[in-house]
């Protein structure tokens, strides 16, 4: 099939690769004529892995566009996968959804379309996009008859296994009104669906893997499951959280605690580590997007309004810990392990360290820090900020009256914790992920403090 994609970040780009590699001819369309440039020469702008090798093996079905009238006519599937910022209010930002939705208009070709939705939309941005489109098809020059329909197929991707999440998903969900676009989407689909293409050496099929569920349903549904699904998830986040508050009071170990619940099958073990929390961009602006639509209706959402405070109050327990064990942070020096938002990427949207490096500069604090990967893009995105970055873990932790691990890199649990610990003036460290070998760090001489 022929598809095309506007929007080449997180998930147009890897929704594009993914299906140029089970056999479409992919345009990815941008407006960034620098960004597209350099995707023609094979670099990528954002960090994920295997995705610059998946790339050259799909490269013979990619191509990389700035232009609508050559990625538009004659594709059998549009996916707009463009950014949805948050507002002010929490809504997000529709105008690039709009922008693109009337540039599809005025390109498509005759033939049947299915223009689809990729991006995190709210509910009812099927049926806006439709009346954009067709407002577009009317100012048109030529008269030709275009048919088109729309649909949603939300993105389930996590970042850092978002080819993973692509090639061998739980599950695709597609929303649409009209039954031929349901069949349109899943020819688009059977490869992943029935599992018949032939898995990357370094993204292998995992074991098990069978055939992937298909769930069809109307637009309004589609787009709830999507906001619904990152609710539920940040919920159980913030709930383990809260939990760890009493466990810390009481002397249990919240991570024994996290274990013992997540064993029951009907609760799960995954999204239940306690810490600093989340971050990112799905699940604050999802739950911000999902809160603002229900106030449209007059409804009010305090199990998910309790998700974001918890969730924001756990940067607050980080200073208070610090303040804890220093007792003054005024003209103290604290390293911070990790900036990304997660391990294996470099995106530091609404990333915990962010926020606690701004916090501990507002009360003088000296901040020093080190990602492997995601300096680069702090450098671009918050060098202003203040923070002294350094090229390895072991240089931010010389001369650091306190270490906060901020983000699960794996090579960060592995560090020499005697000789790291004698570098500093003061050898502590706050384990914001619950994911070093405590004892090994007390052994090493080391003070070592969680959040829960």
């Amino acid at each position: 099939m022929r598809v095309a994609i506007i929007g080449t970040g997180y998930v147009g780009l890897t929704t594009g690769v993914c299906l140029a590699f089970t056999g479409h001819t992919v345009f990815c369309l941008d407006t960034d004529e620098a960004k597209v440039e350099a995707l023609k020469r094979g670099k990528i702008p954002i960090y994920e892995p295997s995705l610059e090798e998946l790339l050259e093996e799909a490269r013979p079905n990619l191509t990389f566009t700035t232009s609508y009238p050559e990625a538009i006519p004659h594709a059998d599937v549009v996916f707009i996968a463009v950014g949805t910022p948050p507002t002010p209010s929490g809504a997000p930002n529709l105008e690039f959804l709009s922008q693109a939705a009337r540039s599809i208009g005025q390109h498509m070709s005759t033939g049947f379309t299915v223009v689809v939705n990729k991006s995190t939309v709210p509910i009812g941005s099927g049926n806006w996009v439709d009346s954009l489109l067709r407002d577009a098809v009317s100012t048109r020059a030529d008269k030709n008859e275009v048919h088109f329909a729309v649909a949603s197929n939300p993105e389930f991707l996590r970042e850092g296994s978002a080819l993973h999440d692509s090639l061998y998903p739980d599950r695709i969900v597609i929303g649409a009104d009209e039954a031929k676009a349901l069949e349109v989407m899943y020819t688009l689909y059977r490869p992943i669906l029935d599992q018949t293409f032939s898995a990357p050496t370094y993204l292998p099929r995992p074991e098990g893997v069978g055939a992937v569920p298909m769930l069809s349903s109307d637009l309004a549904s589609a787009e709830l499951i999507k906001y619904a699904a990152n609710a539920f998830l940040a919920l159980k986040v913030s709930f383990i959280n809260e939990i760890g508050l009493v466990a810390e009071r009481v002397g249990a170990d919240i991570s024994e605690v996290a274990r013992g619940i997540g064993l029951d099958s009907r609760i799960g073990p995954r999204f239940l580590s306690a810490g600093i929390g989340w971050g990112g961009s799905c699940f604050g602006k999802d739950t911000a997007a999902l809160i603002a639509t229900a106030g449209e209706y007059g409804l009010h959402l305090p199990i998910v309004e309790s998700a974001r405070k918890i969730n924001s109050r756990q940067r607050d327990r980080v200073v208070e810990k610090l303040l804890n064990e220093l007792k003054l942070l005024k003209g103290r020096t604290i390293g911070l392990l990790g900036l990304a938002f997660k391990p294996n990427t470099d995106d530091l949207r609404e990333a915990p360290a962010i926020e606690i490096a701004q916090k501990l500069i507002d009360r003088g604090v000296r901040v020093k820090a080190h990602d492997p990967i995601a300096m680069g893009r702090f450098t671009r995105e918050h060098g202003n900020m203040g923070v002294t970055l350094c090229d390895t873990p072991e240089s931010v932790a010389a001369g650091s009256d306190a270490l906060v691990l901020v983000t699960e890199w794996n090579e960060y649990r592995d560090l020499d914790w005697e000789t790291v610990g004698k570098s500093m003036r003061s050898p502590f460290i706050l384990d914001g992920r619950h994911a070093l070998d405590a004892e090994k760090i007390i052994r090493s001489g080391m003070r070592y403090a969680t959040l829960g």
